[in-house]
């Protein structure tokens, strides 16, 4: 049985959008997400390693705590057709979030933990490839209490994490898991585009619609991801439990100063072919190749002599049938890579070299 992945950015948020035409193969677009991971461990006493119901006090204490100190930290965002969540990023009222929780919107509303008085924020910049977004609170960002952003590289498997938002409206919850799995790579396809999340973060802390944009933290108060994504059973029609994708702090951190100092993404670290591309189908609607719509003026594809029209059959010796398939295969490589496409044009084909640029927005 397959398993898709659905963003979890709003309540009412359609997560099952077809593959269609991209722009993110250009120098300007590109999305990933990453779980993050909690480690707790339990401190020895002079006497030994805790145990029985000391034991169970001590984590106890250890979750609420963490509730405590972070949880005020994280916020609902609203807008005309959803709500979600995001977390305070710095003390001028700079928000992280996801870019599918704001969609097109250029204000948000922003409800603090608190519970007070809605604040206005507006959006300063998106990089759908990452689904990441950044909001700045107008008017009394002092009310708002920073979030510390850990090392997310830092995360391993079996760590306990809380994932803290608003799910399905449901203002400030806590729910706890493991980091499941790190590195993984999963997509999502949207009205914005599609998300290609590397790096990863799998965790088993539940991930519900309304979480995106809010907090997957350490038992040492860290945010180390993002979360965004829950795998969803595509024959049951419902979501898989204890499966969700948290975008990494690491990226977050990264894209986040850049839209905040310049309001776009200048270096994503990702791959470009410099293209705007959709799948080619043959006669029974299956995937054939990436038909290439347009080239960036400059890129690397308009570099190595490729034009629209050129359909991408393969990459390094793998086929491409999809748009996801080569999305995926770009995903986790590295500007400056020099690949090898196999191109048909006019009833031939021919391998073309081609080295990579930067995504950017």
């Amino acid at each position: 049985m397959g398993v898709a992945i659905s963003g979890t950015g709003g309540i009412f948020m359609d997560t099952s959008a077809t593959v269609r035409a991209r722009a993110w193969l250009l120098p300007g677009v590109a999305l990933m997400t990453v779980a993050t991971v909690a480690a707790c461990s339990s401190t020895p006493s002079a006497s030994g390693p805790a145990t029985g119901s000391d034991s169970s006090v001590s984590l106890q204490d250890s979750y609420e705590q963490v509730v405590r100190t972070v949880l005020p930290s994280v916020v609902q965002i609203s807008t005309d057709g959803s709500t979600g969540s995001g977390v305070v990023y710095d003390s001028m009222g700079d928000i992280v979030t996801n870019a599918h929780v704001v969609g097109d919107a250029k204000t948000v509303d922003v409800l603090p933990a608190s519970g007070e008085a809605k604040l206005t924020a507006d959006v300063i910049g998106k990089f759908t490839p990452d689904d990441l977004a950044v909001i700045r609170v107008t008017k009394d960002a002092g009310k708002l209490k920073v979030a510390t952003f850990g090392n997310s590289e830092k995360a391993s498997i079996g760590e306990i994490v809380l994932a803290m938002g608003n799910p399905l409206g449901l203002f400030d919850s806590v729910t706890q898991g493991i980091v499941s799995a790190t590195g993984r790579t999963v997509s999502e396809s949207g009205a914005g585009g599609a998300t290609i999340i590397t790096s990863a973060i799998q965790t088993s802390a539940a991930i519900n619609p309304g979480n995106s944009g809010g907090a997957l933290v350490t038992l040492d108060d860290q945010v180390i991801g993002i979360p965004t994504l829950a795998a969803r059973l595509p024959d049951a029609g419902g979501a898989a439990p204890g499966i969700g994708f948290a975008i990494p702090s690491d990226t977050v951190r990264s894209i986040a100063n850049q839209i905040i100092k310049t309001g776009k993404v200048t270096d994503s670290g990702r791959a470009s072919l410099g293209i705007t591309a959709q799948t080619s189908a043959d006669a029974e609607g299956q995937g054939v190749g990436v038909a290439i719509v347009d080239v960036a003026s400059g890129g690397p594809a308009d570099d190595a002599g490729l034009r629209s029209g050129d359909v991408v059959v393969g990459l390094n010796g793998e086929a491409t049938p999809t748009l996801a398939a080569l999305e995926a295969d770009l995903a986790v490589m590295k500007p400056g890579t020099t690949v090898t496409l196999r191109v048909r044009r006019n009833g031939s084909v021919r391998d073309v070299q081609v080295t990579l640029g930067t995504l950017s927005s």
